[in-house]
């Protein structure tokens, strides 16, 4: 009797288990998520350029020999930056400039005789007006000659000073060199000229124009550098492909040279602005979002058409500015499913 009541037991357990086991879950499979307003709004449409730092024409100038001259002493070296008026070199003439002014000198001292003598024959009629007229002209004309000269360095020993507040490019010249007058000697650059050269594709050129602001960064963890676009170019350059763009620097802020890359604004790109958290990336590699539609997931496929920090502008057909995107909790949700609303201040995760 007891054997038999202990094995009645046992069936009745068993049974049960499976009759609970057969039962449908009373409670279906939910996500919890936290949520954000789908709104509309836009971006800056930028461009990334990269390029170097240079002195355009504009802010460059070339010292060159005045005259037929030997290089004296020279003050600076390539890369030197130079206050106004600071000496950058010396030129001493050579014995050719040193023998043409003292014949430029010689010859002013006989044509002032002459008008001289001129000037007192005519007082005693004994020379026409006329006479003394190319007498006077002849003494004023060697003493432009020995101005020009004389301005050139020929009278002697003259030091080169810079022009303006200075930085040295290039030097072409060394103590000891016989330059020839126009030789270039050194090239100077303008701090405050300097622009940024950088190089756009033809695609992205028609969108930059004159004036567009841009951001400069020249090294990582420095503040980006407020710029502007100076000029577009029209051509592509052989060297790169590229179309040449100049950005126009603030003064003392990066050196000749130097690399930087450019972010340039050239618009505003319009559309739903969504954190970059909302936005996932199919099996395909097709770019989609999920939306609360009376807290169930629908799946919509969007195209990202503006990117700026952490945020993206999306647009699709199928967006509705009445549901919220899931923001946390968005990985591996399929339509349909059921969402939960996660407590303000708490992460949201998959259940």
């Amino acid at each position: 009797m007891t054997h038999r009541w202990i094995f009645s037991a046992i069936l009745l357990a068993a049974w049960s288990s499976h009759a609970l086991a057969a039962q449908p879950d009373a409670s279906p499979p939910s996500v919890l998520v936290t949520l954000t307003p789908l709104r509309q709004g836009s971006l800056a449409h930028t461009l990334l350029a990269y390029g170097t730092v240079q002195a355009p024409p504009s802010a460059r100038q070339m010292i060159m020999a005045p005259a037929a001259e030997t290089v004296g002493t020279v003050y600076v070296h390539e890369g030197d930056e130079v206050a106004k008026g600071a000496p950058l070199l010396q030129l001493v003439p050579n014995p050719q400039t040193a023998a043409a002014y003292a014949q430029a000198r010689s010859a002013l001292r006989v044509a002032e005789q002459l008008a001289a003598r001129t000037r007192q024959m005519q007082a005693q009629h004994l020379a026409t007006a006329q006479q003394l007229a190319d007498a006077q002209k002849s003494a004023l004309d060697a003493r432009a000659e020995l101005a020009a000269l004389k301005a050139r360095g020929a009278g002697g020993p003259e030091t080169l000073r810079a022009p303006f507040r200075a930085i040295v490019l290039r030097l072409s010249t060394a103590p000891g060199t016989q330059a020839s007058a126009g030789a270039p000697l050194l090239a100077l650059a303008q701090p405050a000229g300097l622009v940024l050269k950088v190089g756009v594709t033809p695609a992205e050129a028609g969108l930059v124009e004159r004036g567009d602001k841009a951001s400069v960064s020249a090294e990582r963890g420095q503040p980006n550098i407020p710029a502007s676009v100076l000029q577009r170019g029209s051509i592509i350059d052989p060297a790169t492909g590229l179309v040449p763009v100049e950005i126009a620097l603030p003064a003392d802020r990066l050196l000749p040279g130097q690399a930087a890359a450019a972010t340039i604004t050239v618009g505003q790109t319009q559309g739903y602005v969504v954190p970059h958290a909302a936005l996932l990336v199919d099996d395909h590699g097709n770019p989609y979002v999920v939306q609360a539609d009376g807290m169930k997931a629908h799946k919509v496929q969007v195209q990202v058409v503006g990117m700026q920090g952490d945020e993206n502008v999306i647009r699709g057909a199928r967006l509705d500015a009445g549901h919220p995107l899931v923001l946390a909790g968005n990985y591996q949700i399929d339509d349909g499913m059921n969402l939960r609303l996660a407590a303000p201040g708490s992460h949201a995760e998959e259940k």
